[in-house]
This record gives C-alpha cells, structure tokens and sequence, in this order.
C-alpha cells in the first residue's frame, strides 16, 4: 500500500496527474484458493510447508535458538493490538473480543511455536485514500492533510546468499534509511504502524529499525506500553491480526488507520499529539528465506 502511495506521489510530481486513488479489495474467501493455493498442494504442502505459517514457523524457530524468545512479549503485543480492534468499527466483528496474554499462551500451535494467536486471519474487505497535489487539496478547501515525507523499498534482500541470517531482513536496510530521509530517529516516531502478518514480523522490525536491540524484540514488547496514550503507539486500530487480512490488500489496513490516526479521525482510541507515523510493508515469503520485499513510509500531518 505504501508502495502505491510513493508511486502516485511520484506521478504527481511528475506532473502525470494531479490526483491519484488508491483502492485495495479482495475476497479470499471466494477466490484465494482458487488462483493462488494450487500450487502450494502440489509443492509445499506434500513436505509439511504449508503456506505463510509453516515457513514463519521455521523462522521463528531459528531465531529463539539464536536469541531466545520471551513468549509474554508476543502476547503483549497480541493484546495491545487486540484493545486497538475493539475500539476500532472497522475491525471484523468476529476478532473485537478481549484477550490476555494467558489466552495467546495457551493458544494452539500452528506450526512450532508459532501460534494461532499469532496469525493474521483472512477476511473480505477493502481500503482507499486520494492522494493529489497539495495546490488542488488547498483549492478544494481540504484542510485535513496527512503528507509523505520519505520512503524506501528494497526487494531480495540477502537472496545471493547461500547462507543467510534468515532473521535478517530488508528493514534493517530501509527503517533507518526512511528514518535518515525524514531527519529523524527511532525515539522520534510518534506511531509505529508495521505490516502485521504475524506478530513475530512486528517484534523483527523492532529490532531492524532501531526500536529495540538485536536480540531483544520480544523483551521490548514486553516492557513498552504500545497503546494510544503508551510509550509507542502500535497498530492502533487492531493491524491485521486484530482486524483482519483483506486478502492482498492488507497492507492498506495498517496504511489508513496511520492517516486518520494523523487526521484526528480515531475516536476512543486517538494517539495524543501525533505528528508523524511510521508505516513498513513487507510482501512474500520464499522457503529457508525471509520475507522478499520489505518498504517503509513516514507520514506528517
């Protein structure tokens, strides 16, 4: 999603338009298995991969034996998205519901020791915003603004390596590039809005963009207050795993509620103050890699 947002912003200023629409929709509860899940029953699934979770499994595995992980964290984490969602009416229905950290602890696991609670769940759904020249914005008496002020993408990161850290990724490259572009540091960032396929994504970008320290992502989590009024304000609205994965629009969850959280537009679980917001997106991940592409975004109001 942000992705999308750099690239009309650059067509804009281009002066290839003057107004661009960024719309994201899907229904993988009609369409996903169809066009996308029969290669996986032919290629994945027959060696015990099975899709997102079992190669975030094999990751997880290989950073608790190389750091270890406090599994209160995650849950911390968990729970801190799960309160965003049920103040957030957009969220799926099904997933507004309070849960503890015991809860996320005692949740099945899916593929060891990833657990269900820290999955994302499909939903059908969408997201869009407008993006335009901030003349015509102005002309139309738009007072309400929210502007991109750097961004960064990097794609195969580490993939020529026959033996790389897979609990390495391209965030460690273009968190602080994004953060350097916009004169600012981690401590700086007054909201973290990170793609949330799963919850240890969230944890390894902590560490990548310079929130936490190499090694100690899940023991952040558990020391930092991550709600609206805390010490980072986090996927305030839920991110995915609390709202819901729109299928391949997902991203544009975390993406809005950062810009109406910029626009005061949050009520019950506004971030006070709020001038800026961090926003990462990540897309693919190939067996014994991780994730294949990996961008960031600051937004200001």
């Amino acid at each position: 999603a942000i992705g999308n947002v750099a690239r009309a912003a650059m067509a804009i200023k281009s002066g290839l338009c003057e107004t661009a629409m960024i719309l994201g929709v899907d229904a993988p509860s009609t369409q996903w298995r169809a066009y996308y899940g029969s290669y996986r029953n032919q290629f994945w699934d027959p060696v015990g991969v099975q899709g997102p979770p079992g190669a975030f499994g094999l990751l997880m595995n290989r950073y608790e034996h190389q750091y270890g992980l406090d599994f209160e964290g995650l849950g911390a984490l968990a729970v801190a998205q799960r309160n965003g969602a049920i103040k957030n009416p957009n969220a799926y229905e099904k997933l507004r519901q309070k849960i503890t950290v015991e809860d996320y602890i005692n949740s099945r696991q899916v593929s060891s020791p990833l657990r269900l609670l820290d999955s994302v769940m499909w939903c059908d759904g969408g997201n869009g915003l407008i993006v335009m020249k901030t003349s015509r914005a102005k002309k139309l008496g738009l007072t309400n603004r929210v502007y991109p002020i750097s961004y960064a993408e990097i794609s195969n990161y580490n993939c020529a390596e026959q033996t790389p850290d897979i609990t390495e990724t391209g965030h460690a490259v273009v968190g602080p590039q994004v953060l350097k572009q916009a004169k600012m540091k981690a401590k700086d960032v007054d909201m973290f809005h990170p793609y949330d396929d799963f919850l240890f994504a969230v944890m390894l970008k902590t560490e990548q963009i310079g929130f936490a320290r190499k090694g100690r992502g899940s023991q952040f989590l558990k020391d930092t207050d991550l709600g609206p009024k805390g010490d980072l304000p986090l996927n305030t609205g839920g991110g995915q795993i609390s709202c819901g994965q729109p299928g391949l629009a997902g991203g544009g969850v975390n993406l809005t509620e950062a810009v109406r959280q910029l626009m005061g537009e949050t009520k019950g679980r506004q971030v006070p103050n709020a001038r800026n917001a961090l926003v990462t997106g990540i897309g693919v991940i190939p067996y014994g890699r991780n994730w294949g592409s990996a961008n960031a975004m600051v937004l200001v109001n």
